[in-house]
């Protein structure tokens, strides 16, 4: 059942005016069916000169997590694939590091050791689990904001409590052209240019210092792939990004094929 931001509004200023902080530091209020609510906050800042931050905003109830995030700078007209992501250093990439794409871009499997592996995909309908990892029809377009509330896995649920989030939203426009193009192809499908699935944002998702939900209603995106001419083999790809998210990263290997 959706938890919406009316309903949340009075937990989390109950978590503000009781502080009630378990031993992790996550903010906790006793949530619906007795449940107990964490919420918890991310910083986006940008990855490979995308201009691109935000800030996303996650509640763990049960099995249910309700995530918002509004961005910013991110290439218009275009999908952006996000997820929540757990694993490896439970951190983001440091921005100056040397990767291994055009102009020493960060790729994904340059950052895999920083935040880990998908658990969720913040999808704006349908599955949101590893497997739309790429599906890139439901992704938000450009700028627009987001709002869903899902279900995962009792082990995942637990490690987004725990403050064991990152957060990544992908896609650059690394030469400025408008639009997903360039020479260099993407590590994780070598039909799309790397731009489409290079990182462009990250932040980890730590203690929510607030008393109440953001304020507003978030359009989740209509879906559309205006300005992508390759959404067909995004789609296609999206096995490989599950294959990743699974911890199969046979991807250096793959490019010294190219």
């Amino acid at each position: 059942m959706r938890t919406t931001t009316k309903r949340l509004l009075p937990l989390f200023a109950a978590t503000a005016a009781l502080g009630m902080f378990g031993a992790s530091g996550a903010a906790l209020a006793e949530g619906h069916g007795g449940h107990e609510a964490t919420t918890l906050e991310a910083h986006l800042t940008e990855l490979n000169d995308s201009g691109a931050s935000g800030t996303a905003w996650v509640t763990v109830e049960g099995n249910q997590v309700t995530v918002k995030m509004e961005n910013t700078g991110l290439l218009a007209g275009s999908p952006h694939a996000q997820h929540i992501h757990v694993g490896g250093k439970n951190q983001c990439p440091d921005p100056a590091m040397e990767g291994s794409g055009e102009d020493g871009a960060i790729q994904v499997s340059d950052a895999h050791d920083d935040y880990g592996m998908i658990v969720s995909s913040l999808t704006t309908e349908g599955d949101t689990s590893p497997d739309s990892g790429l599906a890139v029809d439901r992704f938000p377009v450009g700028d627009d904001a987001y709002e869903r509330t899902f279900e995962v896995s009792d082990e995942v649920a637990a490690d987004i409590s725990a403050g064991d989030g990152v957060i990544v939203v992908h896609g650059v426009d690394h030469n400025g052209s408008g639009a997903y193009d360039g020479d260099v192809m993407s590590d994780l499908d070598p039909t799309l240019p790397s731009e489409a699935t290079d990182p462009a944002a990250c932040g980890t998702l730590d203690v929510a210092q607030m008393e109440a939900w953001p304020e507003g209603g978030a359009e989740t995106g209509d879906g559309t792939t205006a300005g992508v001419e390759q959404s067909g083999a995004m789609l296609a790809g999206g096995g490989l990004l599950t294959a990743a998210a699974a911890g199969a990263f046979a991807l250096r290997r793959r490019r010294t094929q190219q």
